[in-house]
């Protein structure tokens, strides 16, 4: 294949349990069904294997990345449905006080091709009284993250990384046609800025946007928003999903992002530029600032 080449591409949305046994059964069920499909690109959302809030019950049942069983049995079934399967993170144990939120490239043969850290931190109390401390049992990772598949270059990113758009600018600007953002967005949030976040991503990078959620009222009573997305890069959505567990299958042609970028070539008008603290009098500043 080459990077003109179109694919098929699949998000299989989600709604992960407290452990990762039922977790992984309906993973590989959906997984299958992708497949089924004519899926050649197969992607999960965030926190595939568990979605616990409680810290003690987190860490009784975390595992690390050589001894996640949902890694393995993922991994060999990437081999046996020949597919680029993307798991779009697990929750594993990076040390005795700390867990880590990574995702995995799986290769059709079951190699590792590529594994990504989630960078920015889900610390955020909502208006609704939803508190979330993710830096209190996470460990951030520091380091973006690319590779490279028959049909262009491909950008990790998992859920809240959305927010921050300079990251996927470097992804851009690093040659990613295709941009991935798993995700567990909460129901409240993703009514406001799912769709709107992603559809940013896709145009000012002019990439694809591949986006698996989950979706639905967790065992823990957490609600997720669901609707994963495949966007191509002039923003259109493609296809969608809804609340439920399921499939969303797109055709992906990757010439899509040589003519969305020809058409706005914003990758190559950046300039640098400072940030300078006005000295204009405070009357001026008052007015600029719109200051009652």
């Amino acid at each position: 294949m080459s990077a003109t080449s179109t694919f098929t591409a699949a998000m299989v949305q989600m709604r992960t349990s407290l452990l990762g046994e039922p977790s992984l059964e309906q993973g590989m069920t959906l997984i299958r069904e992708a497949a089924a499909q004519g899926a050649d690109y197969v992607q999960t959302p965030e926190v595939s294997n568990m979605m616990q809030v409680n810290r003690r019950a987190l860490f009784e049942h975390l595992k690390t990345e050589e001894d996640d069983p949902s890694l393995r049995a993922y991994r060999a079934l990437a081999a046996e449905l020949k597919i680029y399967l993307h798991i779009g993170s697990l929750a594993l144990r990076f040390s005795p006080e700390k867990a880590v939120n990574r995702s995995f490239l799986i290769a059709p043969d079951g190699a590792l091709l590529a594994s990504y850290d989630k960078i920015h931190m889900f610390d955020i109390e909502l208006p609704d009284g939803e508190i979330y401390r993710e830096s209190a049992n996470y460990q951030p990772g520091e380091t973006a993250v690319m590779c490279d598949l028959p049909w262009g270059r491909i950008g990790l990113t998992i859920c809240y990384d959305v927010r921050f758009p300079a990251l996927y600018r470097a992804l851009a600007e690093g040659g990613a046609s295709f941009l991935t953002v798993p995700s567990a967005f909460t129901r409240k949030t993703g009514e406001a800025h799912w769709h709107v976040l992603l559809r940013a991503r896709a145009i000012e990078n002019g990439a694809f946007v591949f986006a698996a959620a989950q979706g639905g009222l967790h065992e823990n009573k957490r609600e997720t928003f669901g609707h994963s997305l495949v966007i191509d890069p002039w923003g259109t959505v493609l296809a969608e999903g809804g609340v439920d567990p399921g499939v969303v299958v797109a055709e992906i042609d990757p010439g899509r992002v040589e003519t969305a970028r020809k058409a706005i070539p914003s990758l190559q008008h950046g300039r640098r530029f400072s940030v300078a603290d006005s000295k204009a009098s405070p009357e001026y500043l008052h007015l600029v600032r719109g200051s009652a």
